[in-house]
């Protein structure tokens, strides 16, 4: 057999068998037992294709430990169907590469069997995913814009950082209300009491994340690189924003399939229209109200 086919087969059998290692690994952690019932037979079926490759190649190979390791702990932070999208991500075109060494069975069966047993698992905080979105897009847009305006208005860090908090807060409980009306009203699938939870822990979070720099930077210090402190303060609290949107568009990108740069850059652009023209008020209103911290 020529070296470079060798290689080609070795390093497609140990994906195999890798993946294998990884689907057992999800389906020991599965309480569902359909979930669990389909990560089994998605590794039975990896099993196989690493059997047929092996009577090829002739030798044994072992699956690769720190991709198994990696996506198990991707699977506990966040969710099973990230981590095997992810896994599935990185092997786009591998049903070509089975082509063309000549195992189409194995190229077909990555395309349909293993795609629509993947369809079929279902995973309970993606049901609330729009739950989710709602609070946290919520608290981004509303929060940073209230707090760009805070800041210019009293120019105190204590205050801004009540002000935040107090707001938040409250804006947080009356968001998970409205979530939980909202899912009775329209009679959607799955708990109302749920939706409305994830809505609200989704908006807290985002909240005390926002709020956080003029909580932990010091008032009484001087400002950085010619920056008044809550000045430093408003900057983290933007820098924590994009990193929120970062983060999340990255999640929803995989796990819904959807282009991450258009959502994270529309995101990113009406929080930052927002924000402007809270500063813009933050600032008439400081001078209209002569409040002057």
């Amino acid at each position: 057999m020529e070296e470079v086919r060798l290689k080609r087969l070795l390093s497609l059998q140990k994906m195999e068998a890798t993946e294998a290692e990884v689907y057992r690994r999800l389906a020991k952690i599965q309480n569902d037992p359909v979930n669990k019932s389909i990560l089994e037979g998605i590794a039975l079926e990896e099993e196989r294709h690493e059997l047929v490759i092996s009577k090829i190649t002739e030798q044994k190979v072992s699956p690769d430990w720190f991709q198994v390791i990696k996506h198990v702990i991707l699977a506990r932070v966040f969710g099973f169907t990230f981590s095997i999208m992810m896994m599935e991500e990185t092997e786009r075109d591998i049903s070509s590469e089975y082509r063309s060494l000549g195992l189409v069975e194995i190229a077909e069966e990555e395309e349909k069997h293993e795609q629509e047993m993947i369809s079929m698992l279902e995973e309970e905080r993606l049901q609330y995913s729009g739950s989710i979105v709602l609070g946290m897009s919520d608290a981004l847009i509303e929060l940073t814009g209230a707090l760009a305006g805070l800041t210019f208005a009293l120019k105190d860090m204590d205050l801004i950082a009540l002000a935040g908090l107090v707001t938040g807060i409250a804006a947080a409980f009356s968001m998970g209300a409205s979530e939980y009306l909202s899912s009775r009203a329209e009679k959607r699938e799955g708990s109302a009491i749920r939706a409305a939870f994830f809505t609200w822990i989704s908006y807290l979070i985002t909240v005390i994340l926002l709020v956080s720099p003029y909580l932990i930077l010091d008032s009484t210090k001087e400002g950085l690189a010619g920056l008044e402190m809550y000045e430093a303060s408003l900057i983290c609290t933007f820098a924590i924003g994009l990193f929120i949107v970062g983060v999340f568009n990255f999640y929803t990108s995989v796990v819904e399939r959807v282009s991450f740069k258009s959502r994270f850059f529309e995101m990113t652009g009406i929080l930052g229209v927002v924000s402007l023209i809270s500063y813009g008020i933050g600032v008439a209103l400081g001078i209209a109200l002569s409040v002057d911290a």
